[in-house]
């Protein structure tokens, strides 16, 4: 990774002609400016600059790089920015990322709180399955992932719950009222698929289903769990699901930790190393731990 000190101090070298000058503007010595662009050239693998007469100036190469840090200085400025006003608090946009089951048990608690303690941050959220990279990275993403994950270079990652899966059954069902059901034990019943779009979540329920060597018959294919649990309600089938999402069920339904084996989701809190330190950030890191903790006791 390039040192941003070393761009900036080639970019004052550009910008004043010398490295005089630049040592000048910034207050080093010739030769630490000289050291500093010695070692971006080193890193880069590129000629940066050139002798014409007893002055330098830059190659190709070394105008091409100054004019892509003038774009990546700007940008780290906002963020240096940023970042200041949220540690103050001041106004200024936080962006949340995050699945459709944590959306409706966590982020009300976790935008009360941010809404109580930083009342004039204004909030994006969305919500995505998918992991977000780049420019499009939000301040906080809540994703699913495998146990052990690690985050990219620029980001943290923040293990929050092992979240067991549940069969869901109406309460009239002859296992509805057992402590635990082994997957193999639904083999034969009508299931009620919970996702089309066949995410990780699904893939990991199906992996479990082929270590027990059930194969699920599914009846009835719907978009989301609300709607799996709906026809459950009407007696169409189980579903099996993550338990976070088998809150609030419906009168007539009733949720069982599936066993042998039992399969899990971890959730993670990602958040860039950029933001990481912020008040707020932390204030949502907080809240999400206090639920992630709360949705494990039950």
């Amino acid at each position: 990774m390039l040192d941003v000190h070393r761009l900036r101090v080639f970019r004052s070298v550009v910008a004043s002609g010398s490295v005089q000058a630049a040592a000048n503007s910034l207050g080093y010595t010739a030769s630490a400016v000289s050291q500093h662009v010695t070692a971006l050239q080193r890193e880069t693998g590129l000629v940066l600059l050139s002798r014409v007469g007893r002055g330098i100036e830059p190659t190709a190469a070394g105008l091409a790089l100054a004019t892509e840090i003038d774009g990546v200085l700007t940008r780290l400025g906002d963020v240096e920015s940023f970042v200041a006003d949220l540690r103050a608090g001041r106004t200024g946009s936080l962006s949340i990322a995050y699945f459709a089951s944590v959306g409706s048990a966590w982020m009300p608690t976790v935008v009360r709180r941010l809404r109580r303690d930083f009342p004039e941050i204004r909030l994006n959220l969305s919500l995505r399955d998918d992991l977000a990279t780049g420019a499009d990275r939000p301040d906080v993403q809540i994703v699913v992932e495998q146990g052990g994950f690690t985050a990219a270079t620029g980001a943290h990652a923040h293990h929050l719950l092992d979240d067991p899966y549940v069969a869901v059954l109406p309460k009239r069902h002859r296992l509805a009222g057992v402590e635990s059901i082994a997957l193999a034990e639904l083999a034969a019943e009508p299931w009620v698929d919970n996702d089309l779009a066949k995410g990780w979540c699904r893939r990991n329920l199906i992996e479990a289903c082929q270590a027990a060597g059930v194969t699920p018959t599914f009846c009835v294919e719907t978009p989301d769990y609300p709607t799996a649990i709906s026809f459950v309600d009407a007696g169409i089938g189980l579903t099996v699901l993550p338990r976070l999402a088998a809150r609030n069920l419906p009168a007539r339904v009733v949720a069982v930790p599936v066993t042998s084996p039992t399969p899990l989701r971890c959730i993670y809190a990602l958040i860039p190393t950029a933001v990481h330190t912020a008040e707020p950030v932390r204030a949502i890191l907080a809240t999400l731990r206090e639920c992630a903790k709360k949705a494990e006791v039950r």
